[in-house]
């Protein structure tokens, strides 16, 4: 599920980014991308991994990824490259991933 949902996120950051200045093509727009990619390979490569400890590890990166990117959001709106509603549905997602990763971490 984390994995499915932060994909999901990853189609909706690049969808979003395509409408920023091209001056941002190698600052925010690269830096939200590469934040929003590393919350599911990184769920992904920690899964595939042998032994609990090294899988919250990975767990742990995501959730960075997630407070990483939620930053990069923020900036966009303030920037006016997204509007409201859109940064609104964006953190309200990076939110409830982000819990969904805490609550793996717990379990394991």
């Amino acid at each position: 599920m984390i994995w499915q949902k932060s994909v999901e996120l990853v189609v909706e950051i690049y969808r979003i980014t395509k409408g920023f200045p091209k001056e941002e093509t190698y600052g925010l727009v690269s830096q939200m991308r590469r934040a929003a990619i590393s919350i599911p390979s990184n769920a992904a490569e920690g899964f595939r991994r042998f032994h609990n400890k090294e899988y919250k590890q990975f767990l742990y990166i995501s959730s960075g990824s997630c407070g990483e990117l939620e930053t990069q959001v923020s900036i966009a709106k303030i920037l006016d490259y997204i509007n409201d509603t859109q940064e609104s549905a964006l953190l309200e997602k990076l939110d409830h991933i982000g819990r969904m990763i805490s609550s793996l971490i717990k379990k394991l």
